[in-house]
């Protein structure tokens, strides 16, 4: 039935006065689960509801899963070491870590534990490595270990630092793999994804969110203020805005919704470069994640390896200051371009810790967009998972700010949504 309503989703009708009357004009059908976002986090929401017996409806403006900011990342299983103690970041990430590893492991998912040396190149350093330390045993990263400068060098020959911390927990993970297991676990238990298809906004009926729902083309000359004619009404029993970047400005178009709750949403570019010369190519300098101490906004241009040893640094951060209409947010306009002239701030902070890195070395990579809820100059934000005890509305839950480390965290947040909307 579900995908009968959705095969519905045909035209588009511009300017209708009233949006009541554009909702009243549409079809409807009604859902039990609808996960809005294709990313790794609803994707193990998806595949989390639908073990449990629920029928599950996967919506994505994209042609095809993961293609936003689960896509454009380092790709890294953290351990848990960065974040607040009690914070959602720090329990997820360590939680979700270990519930990876073991899905990985037991379904072939190429990974590898490779370690990471969280690094101080300079004795001004060592009390936030020290600091970093204390953290992470409180999170419960409990094999954390702290080396000298000749041991970190015994392990990582090319490595310059007086102090680093030795996180053997942290790792890699193929996320393509990842993503394309958690949709076939969602799609054996029934769930059903519909691609090119865009969550537009919503309105309350009673105390429950339908929302308005139409194909991604018909948004291509939208100008993002116009009101739409939805497609489609879905009247689902529980919601989930897993939209990533999105997420903020679509809950804005919950009608009813309070929007005093909504955060505000901020971004930040991340571009990475990686290592062309042909020799370091063949033969990468480091086999372990090699990581600065933390900037703002970021975990500082760091070393991460893919699994085929392919050498990248990175991200930067680079903040975006001018407005993002919705149309950017909901048809993933953002600029993805990496400047080459960014490697000129790359060269000093890589020198820091990879001495023998040679001049034209680096080549631009990719870049991906963070979903922030901070701006520069504020503390950073935990994430934001808000159910009805927030936000009054029944069966509805919105997820804000899943920047790093969401996609070691997706487990861990698949869980905690399962339970705040199933009970458990």
């Amino acid at each position: 039935m579900l995908r009968q309503g959705v095969d519905r989703l045909i035209k588009r009708r511009f300017h209708l006065p009233k949006p009541s009357e554009i909702w009243r004009n549409a079809p409807k059908e009604n859902a039990e689960c609808v996960v809005i976002g294709a990313g790794v986090v609803g994707l193990a929401i998806a595949r989390e509801l639908s073990s449990k017996g629920k029928e599950v409806l996967v919506l994505d403006s994209a042609p095809t899963f993961g293609t936003v900011t689960s896509s454009r990342n380092s790709e890294v299983i953290h351990a848990g070491i960065y974040y607040p103690p009690d914070s959602l970041k720090a329990r997820f990430c360590v939680r979700g870590r270990n519930l990876l590893y073991q899905y990985c492991s037991q379904r072939g998912i190429p990974h590898d534990q490779i370690g990471k040396l969280i690094v101080a190149t300079g004795a001004s350093e060592i009390p936030k490595l020290n600091e970093l330390f204390n953290r992470g045993i409180r999170n419960g990263v409990e094999d954390l270990r702290m080396l000298d400068a000749s041991e970190a060098i015994k392990m990582e020959p090319e490595l310059h630092c007086v102090k680093a911390l030795l996180s053997p927990s942290s790792g890699i993970v193929d996320s393509h793999s990842l993503m394309l297991s958690l949709v076939g676990e969602a799609e054996t238990n029934g769930a059903t994804f519909s691609y090119n298809t865009s969550v537009i906004g919503g309105h309350l009926e009673g105390n429950q969110m339908s929302l308005h729902v139409s194909e991604t083309k018909t948004l291509e000359n939208w100008d993002g203020e116009t009101p739409l004619q939805p497609d489609l009404l879905l009247i689902p029993k529980f919601v989930v805005n897993s939209s990533g970047l999105s997420a903020p400005a679509l809950a804005k178009r919950f009608h009813g919704l309070n929007t005093a709750t909504i955060p505000p949403a901020c971004y930040a570019r991340g571009s990475y470069f990686t290592l062309s010369n042909s020799d370091s190519a063949r033969h990468p300098p480091f086999k372990h994640l090699i990581y600065p101490i933390p900037e703002e906004g970021g975990l500082g241009v760091h070393v991460t390896l893919d699994l085929d040893g392919q050498v990248k640094f990175g991200p930067d951060v680079e903040w975006i200051h001018h407005h993002v209409p919705d149309t950017t947010n909901f048809l993933n306009r953002f600029d993805y371009s990496v400047n080459a002239e960014r490697a000129a701030r790359f060269y000093p902070e890589i020198l820091k810790y990879y001495p023998n890195l040679k001049d034209g070395s680096l080549l631009p990579g990719y870049s991906g967009i963070r979903p922030k809820l901070h701006g520069p100059g504020q503390s950073a934000s935990d994430f934001v998972v808000q159910g009805e005890d927030i936000h009054g509305v029944g069966g509805l839950v919105n997820l804000f700010g899943i920047e790093s480390p969401g996609l070691t965290s997706s487990m861990a947040i698949a869980e905690y949504v399962a339970a705040m909307l199933l009970g458990g």
